[in-house]
């Protein structure tokens, strides 16, 4: 019987043991090629206490999370640590290629990239919100590794940490270069998502829901949405310049303003009706976003 548990794994050394590896060249960094690799145990999904950089091809029968991986070709994934990674339960498949690159948190300490690397939002993309690359972005990505790989083989020496360090980071920014393309290019998808994004904010706006439950959260809004909070941020950010929470401060903006020209309600009827509880709260986010007080904006119509 299968164990339906996940598999919490600890080590770079465990990694390569679990997949009958060798052992690793150094117990904090490891990279695996993925093809013809198999995984003969029982165990269908892991738990990695380890960030995780990958290129896969072939992948159409794994899972991150709870999603099922929807490209076939080259595409980037991103995993912190505390994660879940599962696969379907005929395994590995054979066409899957590329590779998989593991990072201890502790092959970070004490450098700058220890805080750096909690900034790059796509650790905490979901499944469905992988990296798909251009084959030119996935010759650069592979070079890069390469980089790693030939400094990772080599004699450890005072040096190695530090040299794939700057190649860390280097991968990384490409991968927020690309990411950030990846909104641009896929443009269609991401402006349905902007869409949707207005829609929910319309109706939320206009039901009531904002006395009843309060404005509206990051987490409410990506839930609807069935994105990850990160990435419907950086995507927005990538095509407005503001993120989730500006834009939701921007859509109750708006209403005030609507509230604020064509109603005589007080400025304390409108706030309360904007789910503030305190009247004061409302008058700095408003005069923040307009430069006017709430009697300013309403005295102009006069």
């Amino acid at each position: 019987m299968s164990n339906t548990q996940p598999y919490r794994i600890k080590s770079i050394s465990a990694i390569h043991q679990l997949m009958g590896l060798p052992k690793p060249h150094h117990p904090l960094i490891g990279i695996i090629d993925l093809k013809g690799l198999r995984n003969d145990t029982d165990i269908k999904s892991v738990i990695l206490d380890l960030y995780v950089v990958s290129l896969k091809r072939g992948c159409d029968n794994l899972y991150y999370g709870q999603q099922k991986y929807d490209f076939d070709g080259g595409l980037m994934a991103f995993i912190s640590p505390g994660q879940i990674l599962r696969g379907e339960e005929s395994g590995v498949p054979a066409s899957l290629e590329g590779w998989m690159l593991f990072i201890h948190p502790d092959f970070l300490w004490n450098t700058p990239l220890a805080k750096k690397i909690k900034h790059y939002e796509y650790f905490h993309y979901s499944s469905n919100e992988a990296l798909f690359l251009s084959d030119k972005e996935e010759v650069t990505i592979n070079e890069i590794v390469g980089n790693i790989k030939h400094e990772y083989n080599a004699n450890i020496d005072g040096f190695s940490q530090n040299i794939i360090i700057a190649h860390l980071e280097t991968l990384l920014s490409y991968a927020e270069r690309f990411y950030n393309r990846q909104f641009i290019t896929r443009k269609k998808a991401s402006h349905q998502t902007l869409n949707r994004l207005e829609d929910f904010l319309t109706e939320y706006f206009n039901s009531g829901d904002l006395v009843t439950k309060g404005l509206p959260s990051v987490e409410l809004v990506a839930g609807a949405l069935n994105v990850s909070q990160n990435y419907l941020s950086g995507l927005l950010k990538s095509l407005t310049g503001q993120s989730t929470q500006q834009h939701i401060h921007e859509k109750l903006v708006e209403k005030a303003k609507e509230q604020l020209s064509t109603t005589s309600l007080s400025v304390s009827e409108i706030a309360y009706e904007l789910g503030f509880e305190h009247p004061q709260s409302f008058n700095r986010l408003f005069k923040a976003k307009t430069n006017l007080s709430p009697l300013q904006f309403r005295q102009s119509f006069n």
